[in-house]
């Protein structure tokens, strides 16, 4: 798992050319111009390299409109979602409202080609920038990813901190995107160990893009899903032991709302994608995850992209959720 962090050096040796492809003929069929148009990327500077190859039908590209405010380009949070295609198979109907992701496998995809660890962690953002790209596109309402466990606090310190600078600059440097494209960012975890100068980031980040609509984004750091519980099960016994609240109100509804999901409609992922081919759960949402469906896959973290995730997203469109019941 990786902190959250923009701007990488060049790791492009083992990487093809980048092909754009037009999209203007989503938006309302307007004329497109070989000639006048330039390829304007998603997110400026959370956009992928040039040298990154985009493996289905589907490109991640948008072009500037003709007629555009001198030059302007034309943010990709104004074009609804479902006027994006969606790769061949999936419906759009059953596309998931909430998706999880615990990254994996950064250290060893470094580890394989001779390279620090703190490549692997830079090399990982590009798969989460592609994969924000394409849950604003394919009409994913929330996306959690499990940038840093508290069990990762008894790593080497130089780890940790490198870790933690990494996020601390990506916030402060992605905001400006985070508006532009309407993605609200929330952070769930144990605040309380990171440093000060992050904590306020985080929460300048959190009270700036409240309002915003398209995707929220929540990252897990310093989180544990033992911690959350044990949390929430502190908050209602003070809220017992000060009267507010009696011993038999307690059920599963109000202990939902102390968890710290609550910062989100939709609480529950649909869907949990693991990578780098680990087999569970390591401490992750354990109460959010009860019905949730899982997908593991044995593609590294780095390597995961467009392709692995329309791969998890049909198979979550061919299983039937049922939630301990049966169908007729």
């Amino acid at each position: 798992m990786f902190s959250l962090q923009f701007p990488l050096p060049s790791i492009e040796s083992r990487l093809s050319p980048y092909k754009s492809k037009s999209a203007s003929s989503i938006l309302n069929d307007q004329s497109r111009s070989s000639s006048t148009s330039k390829n304007l990327q998603i997110f400026p500077s959370l956009c992928l390299p040039k040298s990154r190859v985009l493996s289905s039908a589907t490109e991640v590209v948008v072009e500037e409109l003709e007629g555009g405010v001198n030059g302007s380009r034309v943010s990709d949070a104004r074009v609804p979602s479902e006027q994006w295609p969606l790769p061949a198979g999936l419906r759009r109907e059953y596309i998931p409202n909430h998706v999880a992701v615990i990254m994996d496998g950064n250290v060893r995809w470094a580890r394989q080609r001779g390279l620090p660890s703190s490549s692997g962690h830079e090399a990982g953002i590009r798969s989460l920038r592609e994969l924000v790209e394409l849950c604003c596109k394919w009409g994913i309402r929330v996306l959690t990813v499990f940038a840093f466990s508290s069990d990762n606090w008894t790593r080497p310190q130089m780890e940790v901190d490198f870790l933690l600078s990494l996020f601390e600059r990506g916030l402060e440097e992605e905001l400006e995107n985070f508006m532009r494209e309407d993605i609200q960012i929330s952070v769930i975890g144990d605040s309380s160990k990171l440093p000060i100068s992050l904590r306020k980031l985080i929460t300048n980040a959190t009270e700036t893009t409240k309002n915003n609509s398209r995707l929220q984004l929540i990252v897990a750091v310093s989180y544990s899903g033992r911690y959350d519980i044990v949390q929430a099960c502190q908050s209602i016994a003070y809220k017992v032991k000060d009267g507010l609240i009696k011993p038999e109100d307690i059920d599963e509804s109000l202990i939902s709302q102390e968890l710290e999901t609550n910062c989100t409609e939709f609480p529950y992922p649909d869907l949990l994608i693991r990578t780098s081919g680990e087999l569970r759960m390591s401490n992750f949402m354990l109460w959010q995850l009860a019905y949730t469906e899982l997908f593991f896959v044995n593609s590294l973290w780095p390597d995961f992209g467009e392709k692995e995730f329309a791969e998890a997203l049909h198979s979550f469109q061919q299983r039937q959720r049922r939630y301990g019941g049966r169908n007729s």
